[in-house]
Order: structure tokens, then C-alpha cells, then sequence
């Protein structure tokens, strides 16, 4: 199985990249693949830019590095209540390459985590409303809040319900594939 992975963020330290890194190390036998959002910076869409120049090569890139992935892992980082301006980026130029969802009908386990006690529900909420819109099936979706508190990089989860949780919810992406 091929898994592409990616934080909705481009801080160099992103709690975001941390928790979907140790996301995709847990699938055993796995060929993963981990982008940075900051290998695919690209001007900030327009359609007047589209017009002129059409769409970047770094956005056909992310799309063809989409299409070969059997599985897609996404821990968006949220920013006022919404995706981060890298994510939507690319999220807006993907959109308009001719005959594409922008996600390519693959299966997506969705991650969102934050210091804060919302642990990014909101932008976890904002990427499913647009999700039958936008070519993803969201097999599961899991929400870490209070990241430096519950989180280990070597451990993971280490809330006992969030880890139950993120579990359960991680067994459930495994046996779509089994």
C-alpha cells in the first residue's frame, strides 16, 4: 500500500507534521511518503494568474503524488477556524486542473491537533462539509487536542481516552484495506 502524508501547514515545526509523521510510521508493511507544504510554495491563486500563466507544475506535482497514493493521512492545521493558507493554496490550484476532484476519490484519514482544547474540530468540520465536493472519502477522522500535553513523539497518543480513540479509529482505516 502507498500512503501519502502531509501537515495543512508550513511552520518547520508543526505539531501537525509531528502527529501525522507518527501516524503514518503505525501501518507496518506501508510505502509512505511524507511532503512538506513547503516543497509545493507557489503563488497565491487567481484566476487572472491562472489565466496568464496556468496552473504551476508544483500543483500538478502534488496532484500526480496524490493520484499514485492508496491512501491519503491529512492533519490540517487550523487557523482561525479554517485551513492554513499553505493547505488552501494548493487546495485552490489542485481544484482547477481540467477533469479532477481535487483529491482524486481516494480514502483520507483526517487528522487535526492544537495546543488549545479544540484540538482544530473546526477546520476537521470545514474539510468534511467540502468532501463529497471535493473527491475525498474520509474513512475516520480523529482530533488531538492540548498537543504538548497528550502527545509524545516517541509514544504517540498518550491520553488514555484519546488513545483508545485514535485506536479504534486507526483499526477501522487498517481493515478498509484488509
Amino acid at each position: 500500500m502507498k500512503i501519502l502524508a502531509f501537515a495543512g501547514s508550513n511552520s518547520r515545526d508543526s505539531i501537525n507534521k509531528k502527529l501525522v509523521t507518527y501516524v503514518a510510521s503505525q501501518f507496518d508493511n506501508a510505502e509512505v511518503e511524507i511532503l512538506d507544504l513547503n516543497d509545493y510554495e507557489m503563488p497565491i491563486f487567481s484566476v487572472d494568474r491562472e489565466k496568464h500563466d496556468g496552473i504551476p507544475p508544483l500543483a500538478l506535482k502534488f496532484a500526480e503524488k496524490i493520484d499514485n497514493a492508496d491512501l491519503l493521512i491529512i492533519s490540517l492545521a487550523e487557523h482561525n477556524s479554517s485551513y492554513s493558507v499553505a493547505f488552501k493554496n494548493i487546495f485552490d490550484w489542485i481544484s482547477r486542473i481540467k477533469d479532477r476532484k481535487h483529491f482524486g476519490e481516494k480514502p483520507v484519514f483526517l487528522l487535526a491537533t492544537a495546543t488549545g482544547p479544540g484540538g482544530g474540530k473546526h477546520v476537521l468540520a470545514a474539510f468534511e462539509a467540502r468532501s463529497p465536493f471535493s473527491g475525498v472519502q474520509v474513512l475516520q477522522s480523529f482530533s488531538l487536542p492540548k498537543f504538548n500535553e497528550n502527545f509524545d513523539p516517541e509514544k504517540g497518543v498518550v491520553n488514555e481516552d484519546k488513545k483508545a480513540e485514535f485506536s479504534e479509529k486507526l483499526s477501522a482505516v487498517k481493515n478498509f484495506f484488509s
